[in-house]
């Protein structure tokens, strides 16, 4: 408990965190001593505690993480919406045999049961109508343009998800969106072989679809990076210059 204790005040007390304002319970999820050292290593690189309380997460909220692969922001999410709340991890087949090891470690022997998990393909993903408050894409938005039929990816129909992404959400419900950011003016082009991301076209598509853009998060911005390279590139992989959108439903 001393541990917790300690590690929940570090996150209270951080610079940073103070200034998004982190509410206790998001910052009790961060903090939570059952988490592993293989994702709190990877805290320090996508700032859970900042970015979710950014998306206004809160406990008894419904929550969508669409393309979660091996769980990450499924554990902490539903810490934070607690025991009134709940959290489904979406996979298509893809995402799950690219999560599948994480998945197995992270769901072992009950460990959040309270996690539902399903596996869809993107053309009928069955979210229902208004169920979610909330819906999460991390690093995987840019997906819905890149084909590899090899790897078992064939091309998704980007406006049919889009679409039954805004059908799933609440009136006035929120999408949060990361990605890493491609060239400006690039469109989508650089899905394919950057696994990268316009951001301007990111606006204008969640826009066509019915999303409003309520806010933007620079908290995993680097100018360093030119947005030439691959994401796998070990010269700027784990340090892209990443935006975070949050949209509101209209």
């Amino acid at each position: 408990m001393q541990w917790l204790a300690t590690a929940l005040l570090s996150l209270l007390l951080s610079p940073a965190l103070q200034a998004a304002e982190v509410p206790a319970h998001i910052a009790a999820a961060v903090a939570a001593p059952e988490r592993s050292d293989k994702d709190r290593e990877r805290d320090a690189r996508d700032k859970p505690a900042e970015l979710l309380a950014f998306a206004g997460v809160k406990p008894g909220m419904q929550v969508a993480d669409v393309f979660g692969g091996g769980g990450y922001w499924s554990e902490i999410l539903v810490r934070a919406v607690g025991p009134t709340g709940s959290v489904t991890l979406m996979n298509n087949v893809g995402y799950f045999s690219f999560g599948k090891d994480d998945l197995k470690v992270r769901f072992a022997d009950g460990r959040l049961k309270e996690v539902k998990q399903r596996v869809v393909e993107t053309p009928a993903m069955n979210l229902g109508r208004e169920q979610f408050d909330l819906i999460v894409i991390y690093l995987s938005y840019h997906d819905l343009y890149w084909i590899d039929e090899s790897y078992g990816w064939p091309k998704i129909d980007a406006g049919l998800f889009l679409t039954q992404l805004h059908d799933a959400l609440k009136p006035g419900g929120h999408l949060l969106i990361v990605d890493h950011a491609a060239v400006a003016g690039s469109g989508s082009s650089a899905a394919q072989d950057l696994h990268r991301i316009d951001e301007a076209f990111t606006k204008r598509d969640f826009g066509s679809h019915g999303f409003l853009v309520e806010k933007t998060w620079h908290g995993l911005r680097n100018s360093t990076d030119d947005h030439t390279k691959s994401v796998f590139d070990p010269a700027v992989r784990g340090k892209t210059d990443r935006f975070a959108h949050l949209y509101r439903k209209q």
